[in-house]
């Protein structure tokens, strides 16, 4: 589980946070909620973006809940 830290923390510290940061990122909240993930460029989180494009293909109507019904009964 990554470190997290507040948003206005993070403000206040993020030249140092930036040159200690650790493969496994850090979570920046505001107000309790996490609202980004920091990750360094070498991680292995980051090799992931779009590494699924093009080798997924979709099936059927996604928008679709597969359930016919009549809004009139």
């Amino acid at each position: 589980m990554p470190k997290t830290i507040s948003a206005s923390k993070f403000k206040e510290q993020c030249l140092s946070i930036l040159d200690n940061l650790d493969a496994e990122g850090i979570v920046i909240t505001k107000r309790g909620k996490a609202v980004a993930r920091l990750i360094p460029v070498e991680s292995d989180c980051a090799s992931q973006i779009g590494s699924m494009k093009g080798k997924i293909q979709v099936q059927g109507d996604i928008l679709s809940t597969g359930c016919k019904w009549d809004a009139q009964s």
